[in-house]
C-alpha cells in the first residue's frame, strides 16, 4: 500500500515537472514568436531607409544629382549591413519556430546577432553625422526634402498595399532604439529557458556581449547628445524635458517644459503643417539662479479647476471605444481613411485626458516675484522635477541673460535635444512597444526599515495607465517608530500598466508649518522607488516578495496579478459550512434570515463609526485583519463582533467587499449579468430585471444599496460620492460570467483585449451607479420596509 502511494506521489511529481517544462515550453516560444513580430517589423523599416538609396545613387552619376555620392554614403551609413544581418537572422529564426519542440535550439542565432554588434558600433558614431547632413540636404534641395519626409513603410500584418508614411530622421533613429532594447529581449528569453537547456550558455554569452556593449555605448553617447555649446568655454546640457500642463490665467495649457544646467524654459509645441518637423515656441524662461518655489508673502493661494471624476470615465470610456473600433478596422482591411479618421478622434480624446486629468501643483517663481504654475498627475514625478531643480541650483553660479536671438536658437535647438520626442498618446506608440498589464494587482505594504529616526510614516502607491502615472493607494500612518509595520493590502486595477511607484513620506501634524512651496501640507517625501510590472514574472499564481530600495531606507512588498480573463473564474468554497464562496441562498437558507449575517453585521459596524471616514470602502484595511474576520465569520465564532468593535473600520469595508467578491456567482447572477449589462439605456427594463432576481439577491441588494446611499450623503466628509461608491462595487456585485465575458480569448490583441475590459467595467459601474440615483426603488412587495428594517433579517 505504501509503495503504491509512493508510486502516485512520484508520478504526480513527474507529471507536475512535465507540466512546468511544457509552460516554459510554451513561454520560450511566446516570447520569441513576440521577438519575430519585432524583427519584422524593423526590416520594414530599413527596407523603407534603403528605398531611396538606390534611385539616389543612380542619379548622382548624372547631370542633376540629388545629392553627392559622399552624403548618400554618410546618411545611409551601414544601413545595407544591419539588414543583411536581421533578414539571415529571421530567417534562420522564422523556420524553427514553426517546427517548435523541447530540443529546438536557437542559441547560436543570437550569440551570432551580438557578434556582429561591431556594425552598430559604426552605425551609432555616424548617426549624429547622418542627420546633421540629412537636414542640410533638405533645406538645399526640396526634391530631397520631399523625399525624406515621406518613405513609404510596409505594414507587416495588414495587406501589402497599406503603408504608413515616415520621416527619414525617424527611421534613422530606429537602429539606434533597437540596439538599446537588444538587452530586454534576451533577459526574457532567459527567464524561460532552463540551465540545463543547450540554449542557456549560448544566450548568456550574447546577453554578456550585449550588456558590454550598451555600457561602452551610453557613456560615450550620453554627454555628446545632451551637450551644446553656447559661448567658447561653455557648455549647457540638457537635463530633462517633459510634457506639462500649465495653469494660464485659470486654463489648461499643454507645454514642453526644458531643464538645462543653468535655466528653465517652457516651451509650446507648434501646431505640425505639411508634414514639417516639429518646431517650438518659448513662452518664458527662468535662470536656475533666480529660480524659486516659495513666493512673495501677498501670493494668492492657487485655484485648480477640477474635473469631476465621471467625466474623465467618460472620457476613458470614448478611448477604449476608439481603440476597439482601430483594432476591428484593422483586422477587416477597412480604408486607410476610415482607421485616420478614428485616429484623429483618439489623438483629440487622449489629448483632452491629459489636459484635465492631472491636479497636483508645482509652482516657481522669478525675482521679481512673478509666478508659475504647472499641474502634474504624479507626486513621484512632481519631486523628481524639484529635486533636479534644488540639487542644480546649487551648482548654477552664473545667472544666464538671454537675448531674443540667443533664446530663438535655444528653443530651435529643443527639437534635437529633447529626450521625451512625443506627446503620451497611443498614436505616438511603436507598434512593438509592449502594451502592459490590463487585470487586478494585489500588493502587500509589509514593512520599512533603515530610518535613523522615529517618524509618522505612510506610503502612497502609483501605477501608470492611459499614458500617465496618478495615485492609486495610501497606507495609514504608522506612529512614531523607526520600524513601521503596515501589512496593508491594496488591490489596484490596472490599464495597461507597466511601472509600479512607492513613495514613503513623513507625516505632519503640525498645522501652523505649512508648506508655502505649494500651499499645502509639510508632509515630506522620505523616499521613493519603483519596479517594473513584468508580465513573465508576474504571471503565476503565487505571491512575489521584493524590496523597493530608496534614499537608505528599504520598504518590503508583496505582490500578486490576476489578469482580466482569470478575475472571472470564481473558486467555490471548500468549506460547506462556511460563508465566503458560498452561494448566498444556501447561507440565508442555513441562517434562516433574509441577510447574510455577515453583511448586516459588517454594515451595523461601518454606519456606526465609519460613515465619517475618509475615502470608506476606497481605502484598503490591513490585510492580516480582513483574513482574521474571514476566518471568523467561517467558522462561526462566537466574538466575531467583539473582534469587530476592536478593529479598523477600513478592514471591516475590506472584509465585506472580500465577501461580495469571493461569491461563487455574483449578486447580479450570471443569468442577468448580460441582459443587465446591455440595458443601461433602457432604463424602463432595468427595474423589471433587478426585482426577477432571487429574493436573497434582490433583498440583501437593496439593504446594501440603502447603506450605500447613506454613505454617499456624508460626500461632504467621507469624499465618497455615488459615483466613487459605484466604482467600487460596480465591477463586485456585476462580474460576467467567464462565458458572457466580451474579453476576446485571443492573447495577441493585448490592447484591445484592455479597452474591451475597460468598457465591460465602465458599464458594471453605469448600472449600478443607475440605481443609486433612484429616489427609491419601487417594488412589488409590501413587505419590503419590515424586511429591511426588521430585527429579524
Amino acid at each position: 500500500m505504501n509503495v503504491r502511494t509512493s508510486g502516485r506521489i512520484e508520478g504526480g511529481i513527474i507529471r507536475c515537472t512535465e507540466c512546468d517544462l511544457e509552460k516554459g515550453l510554451e513561454m520560450r516560444k511566446w516570447v520569441l514568436s513576440g521577438i519575430l513580430a519585432t524583427e519584422e517589423t524593423y526590416l520594414s523599416h530599413l527596407e523603407a531607409l534603403l528605398l531611396p538609396m538606390k534611385p539616389l545613387k543612380a542619379a548622382a552619376t548624372t547631370s542633376q544629382p540629388v545629392l553627392t555620392l559622399a552624403q548618400i554614403e554618410t546618411i545611409f551609413f551601414k544601413v545595407p549591413e544591419l539588414y543583411e544581418i536581421h533578414r539571415e537572422f529571421y530567417d534562420g529564426l522564422f523556420p524553427r519556430v514553426q517546427q517548435w519542440g523541447h530540443h529546438q535550439r536557437v542559441g547560436d542565432l543570437f550569440q551570432k546577432l551580438a557578434s556582429q554588434l561591431g556594425v552598430y558600433r559604426a552605425f551609432v558614431d555616424n548617426y549624429e553625422l547622418a542627420v546633421e547632413t540629412a537636414e542640410k540636404c533638405c533645406q538645399a534641395n526640396t526634391q530631397f526634402a520631399e523625399i525624406s519626409e515621406n518613405l513609404k513603410v510596409r505594414s507587416p500584418k495588414d495587406s501589402k498595399d497599406q503603408t504608413a508614411k515616415n520621416s527619414l530622421e525617424a527611421l534613422l533613429y530606429k537602429p539606434v532604439d533597437r540596439v538599446t532594447r537588444s538587452t530586454l529581449v534576451l533577459h526574457d528569453l532567459l527567464k524561460h529557458t532552463p540551465t540545463s537547456h543547450p540554449d542557456h550558455p549560448l544566450l548568456q554569452d550574447a546577453l554578456r556581449i550585449s550588456q558590454n556593449f550598451l555600457s561602452s555605448i551610453n557613456e560615450e553617447t550620453t554627454p555628446r547628445r545632451q551637450s551644446m555649446t553656447v559661448k567658447k568655454g561653455e557648455s549647457r546640457q540638457l537635463l530633462r524635458d517633459s510634457f506639462m500642463v500649465e495653469l494660464v490665467e485659470g486654463a489648461r495649457k499643454l507645454r514642453h517644459v526644458f531643464l538645462f544646467t543653468d535655466l528653465l524654459l517652457c516651451a509650446k509645441l507648434k501646431k505640425q503643417i505639411g508634414g514639417k518637423n516639429q518646431q517650438y515656441d518659448s513662452k518664458w524662461y527662468i535662470p536656475l539662479t533666480e529660480l524659486t518655489f516659495q513666493g512673495p508673502e501677498e501670493t494668492e493661494p492657487l485655484t485648480i479647476p477640477q474635473v469631476p471624476d465621471e467625466e474623465l470615465d467618460a472620457i476613458k470610456v470614448k478611448i477604449s471605444h476608439l481603440r476597439c473600433e482601430i483594432q476591428r478596422e484593422k483586422r477587416g482591411n477597412k480604408s486607410s481613411k476610415v482607421i485616420d479618421r478614428l485616429r484623429k478622434k483618439l489623438t483629440e480624446q487622449e489629448s483632452l485626458l491629459l489636459l484635465t486629468s492631472p491636479s497636483l501643483p508645482i509652482r516657481v517663481y522669478n525675482k521679481s516675484g512673478k509666478g508659475y504654475s504647472f499641474l502634474i498627475s504624479s507626486d513621484y514625478e512632481r519631486a523628481e522635477w524639484r529635486e533636479l531643480m534644488k540639487e542644480q541650483q546649487k551648482k548654477c553660479l552664473k545667472t544666464s541673460s538671454l537675448t531674443s536671438v540667443e533664446l530663438q536658437m535655444l528653443t530651435n535647438s529643443c527639437v534635437k535635444l529633447q529626450t521625451v520626442h512625443h506627446i503620451p498618446l497611443s498614436i505616438n506608440k511603436e507598434e512593438d512597444e509592449s502594451p502592459g498589464l490590463h487585470g487586478f494587482l494585489n500588493v502587500i505594504v509589509h514593512s520599512a526599515s533603515g530610518l535613523k529616526q522615529s517618524l509618522n510614516l505612510y506610503c502612497t502607491l502609483e501605477v501608470d495607465s492611459f499614458g500617465f502615472f496618478s495615485s492609486k493607494a495610501k497606507t495609514r500612518v504608522y506612529r512614531y517608530t523607526t520600524e513601521p509595520k503596515w501589512n496593508e493590502e491594496f488591490e489596484i486595477e490596472l490599464e495597461g500598466s507597466q511601472t509600479l511607484r512607492l513613495l514613503c513620506y513623513e507625516k505632519c501634524y503640525n498645522k501652523t508649518r505649512q508648506n508655502k512651496e505649494d500651499g499645502e501640507s509639510a508632509d515630506r517625501i522620505m523616499g521613493k522607488g519603483q519596479i517594473p510590472l513584468d508580465p513573465p514574472t508576474l504571471q503565476g499564481k503565487d505571491w512575489q516578495r521584493t524590496v523597493i530600495p530608496m534614499n537608505g531606507i528599504e520598504v518590503k512588498l508583496s505582490m500578486k496579478f490576476t489578469s482580466r480573463e482569470f478575475s472571472l473564474k470564481r473558486m467555490p468554497s471548500r468549506k460547506p459550512m462556511g460563508v465566503f464562496g458560498i452561494k448566498i441562498s444556501a447561507v440565508t437558507k442555513r441562517e434562516r434570515s433574509k441577510v447574510p449575517y455577515i453583511v448586516r453585521q459588517c454594515l451595523e459596524e461601518i454606519e456606526r463609526r465609519g460613515m465619517e471616514e475618509v475615502g470608506i470602502y476606497r481605502v484598503s484595511g490591513v490585510a492580516t485583519d480582513i483574513q482574521a474576520l474571514k476566518t471568523a465569520f467561517d467558522t462561526n465564532h462566537k466574538d466575531v463582533s467583539v473582534m469587530m468593535s476592536e478593529m479598523d473600520v477600513n478592514a471591516i469595508a475590506g472584509t465585506l467587499k472580500l465577501y461580495f467578491r469571493e461569491l461563487p456567482e455574483p449578486l447580479f447572477t450570471d443569468d442577468l449579468y448580460p441582459t443587465l449589462s446591455d440595458s443601461v439605456a433602457k432604463e424602463s427594463c432595468m427595474l423589471n430585471l433587478l426585482l426577477s432576481l432571487p429574493e436573497p439577491n434582490l433583498v440583501t441588494f437593496l439593504f446594501l444599496l440603502d447603506h450605500l446611499k447613506r454613505v454617499a450623503e456624508k460626500e461632504g466628509i467621507n469624499k465618497m460620492s455615488l459615483h466613487n461608491l459605484a466604482t467600487v462595487f460596480g465591477p463586485t456585485l456585476l462580474r460576467p460570467s467567464e462565458k458572457d465575458s466580451k474579453i476576446p480569448t485571443n492573447p495577441t490583441q493585448p490592447i484591445s483585449m484592455g479597452d474591451s475590459w475597460s468598457l465591460e467595467v465602465m458599464a458594471q459601474v453605469q448600472v449600478l451607479l443607475y440605481f443609486l440615483q433612484l429616489e427609491t426603488i419601487p417594488t412589488p412587495d409590501s413587505k419590503r420596509q419590515s424586511i429591511l428594517f426588521s430585527t429579524e433579517v
